[in-house]
């Protein structure tokens, strides 16, 4: 199982957990607040969070912004294959697929090498086996598209605008896990991961506008 992940909700009050996939609150119907989540919000008030680790580190540290992109990175991935699936396109199961995959990626960000034990890198460990199913899905989609002759601006209707953003957000999440990259602090694959993946979401924005009749819109330089 993938490592608790401690953050809050929009209700000052709430805290929730996040485990893999799965989130619960403190404040659940019925529920009475557990110790948990009654020392969290202190915590959270002095500006310190905790890795999987243990370790408490300031919310300003690198690793959280690594982890906030990470999240940011799904939700507009969730947003793009919301848009995707009310066109009935079938590669929104593989942007499913991607939000599960960057939960394990935010694992791995969230267990710094440096502090990490066995037991820790056995559950946060990530395989090439996700890069490489990656670059299968951009060579299937790539086969498909028209030539690329003209720097393409992030357009082609819903679903291929919010595709581009989705990979605009991704390239930021890179830039922030590969400095943790090169520190020692995360696995390569994550930042291979992350590379492959903008890649990704550029092919399938021009595979939803094409299968979706949608003109994409170039660059033009302007006249002087």
């Amino acid at each position: 199982r993938a490592p608790k992940i401690y953050t809050r909700t929009g209700d000052a009050g709430s805290v929730r957990r996040r485990w893999g996939g799965g989130e619960h609150t403190g404040r659940e119907r019925g529920a009475e607040p557990g110790p948990t989540s009654e020392r969290l919000p202190r915590a959270f008030s002095k500006g310190f969070s905790s890795t999987f680790t243990g370790e408490r580190r300031p919310k300003g540290d690198r690793i959280f912004e690594a982890l906030g992109a990470t999240d940011e990175l799904s939700s507009a991935i969730g947003l793009a294959g919301e848009f995707s699936s009310e066109e009935g396109h079938t590669f929104v199961e593989q942007l499913h697929k991607v939000q599960c995959m960057l939960q394990d990626v935010g694992s791995n960000i969230a267990t710094p090498l440096s502090s990490a034990r066995e037991a820790h890198l056995k559950r946060t460990s990530f395989s090439e086996k996700p890069v490489l199913e990656l670059e299968q899905w951009i060579d299937s989609y790539s086969e498909q598209l028209p030539p690329l002759r003209a720097f393409i601006l992030p357009s082609g209707g819903k679903s291929s605008a919010a595709l581009h953003f989705s990979r605009a957000v991704c390239r930021r999440a890179e830039r922030c896990v590969v400095p943790l990259v090169q520190a020692g602090e995360a696995d390569p694959n994550v930042a291979k991961y992350l590379n492959r993946l903008s890649d990704y979401l550029f092919v399938l924005a021009r595979y939803a506008a094409m299968k979706e009749g949608k003109e994409e819109k170039i660059y033009i330089k302007p006249k002087p």
